[in-house]
């Protein structure tokens, strides 16, 4: 059952969005109302604050104290490819940087329709690449990001891998937008909640802005339509409660079947972006510090098998030339 917290954030947003979603505003009015909510955005303490310019692209570090400085998460916003900003989403990246204790970039990339597909992901292989020349390697590197951004992610995974780059150490979604082509049946699914209702149609027609002459069905807008072979490990978090649920969980399978290592961690009755809210809501912190848990997971495994390979090097060169060890 959702913690107290929780069900009060659920209200207040139900109050806030029902009379949206029988009269939908505009997108210029939903951008300034985000950048508004964004003022009582505060990093979290300990966690340090930085501009940066990726090659010209607006962008921030968030360093928390102690973090290993060859190690890097690059963080990509969502808000439907149309909304969000550095401002919007500081609170959370500042607060994921702690829990995963990385180094974090969070990038202000291009949103439609007035920069359509492919401007987002353009933007986010841009900034891959800029941490390549800032001397980070690959393996020190993880993606991450929420809705629309963790369907960036997951794209930029494919992009990376179909042009033969080498991929990062991991990905984590946060209730990633994985398929922009949103069947009847999602909507008939959440028609009892207005909240939902409202984001239903929203991003039904944030797809389509940011597509533009791309079929929505197109694998770098939807990476449940694409070939999934060859990913790196996934962490993908979502609630059952929400719009995307059944998208997020086809594409979980599709992963597994196709051999990628994906952790999927269901949590259940809560609201899309509840993550936004881990100042009160205990869910959305307790999901954070499993993302902590999954980074460093990660890394650990990575030197476990550092360690076996220098272990099988040294065994190697014991062995005098010209003879074979038994085994």
């Amino acid at each position: 059952m959702s913690s107290a917290q929780h069900l009060l954030l659920k209200q207040l947003l139900t109050a806030a969005t029902g009379p949206l979603a029988r009269r939908r505003p505009r997108l210029a009015t939903m951008r300034l109302a985000a950048e508004a909510a964004a003022v009582f955005q505060f990093v979290p303490w300990n966690v340090f604050l930085e501009d940066a310019d990726v090659d010209g692209m607006p962008a921030e570090w968030l360093r928390p104290a102690q973090a290993p400085a060859q190690r890097v998460l690059l963080y990509l916003h969502g808000g439907g490819y149309v909304l969000g900003s550095l401002n919007t989403h500081r609170a959370l990246v500042g607060a994921l940087a702690r829990s995963c204790q990385l180094n974090t970039l969070a990038i202000n990339y291009r949103k439609a329709p007035e920069y359509p597909f492919p401007a987002a992901l353009d933007d986010a292989r841009l900034a891959y690449d800029w941490l390549l020349r800032q001397g980070y390697q690959p393996h020190d590197i993880m993606l991450a990001g929420d809705s629309a951004g963790g369907g960036l992610a997951l794209a930029l995974l494919l992009s990376l891998r179909d042009a033969g780059q080498p991929l990062p150490a991991a990905a984590i979604g946060l209730s990633p937008w994985t398929d922009l082509v949103l069947p009847t049946a999602m909507l008939r699914r959440v028609c009892h909640e207005e909240s939902q209702i409202l984001e239903a149609l929203e991003i039904r027609g944030w797809g389509p802005l940011y597509a533009h002459q791309t079929a929505l069905s197109h694998p770098l807008l939807s990476p449940v339509q694409g070939a999934l072979h060859g990913l790196p490990p996934l962490l993908i978090q979502i609630s059952d409660a929400e719009v995307l649920h059944d998208d997020v969980l086809a594409f979980c399978a599709k992963a597994r079947q196709a051999g990628v290592p994906l952790t999927l961690q269901v949590f259940e009755g809560l609201v899309h972006w509840w993550h936004l809210f881990w100042r009160f809501v205990p869910e959305a912190q307790q999901a954070l510090n499993q993302v902590g848990t999954f980074t460093q997971g990660v890394w650990a495994a990575q030197e476990s098998a550092r360690a076996v390979l220098q272990a099988s090097g040294r065994r190697a060169r014991q062995v005098p030339r010209g003879q074979s060890r038994r085994v």
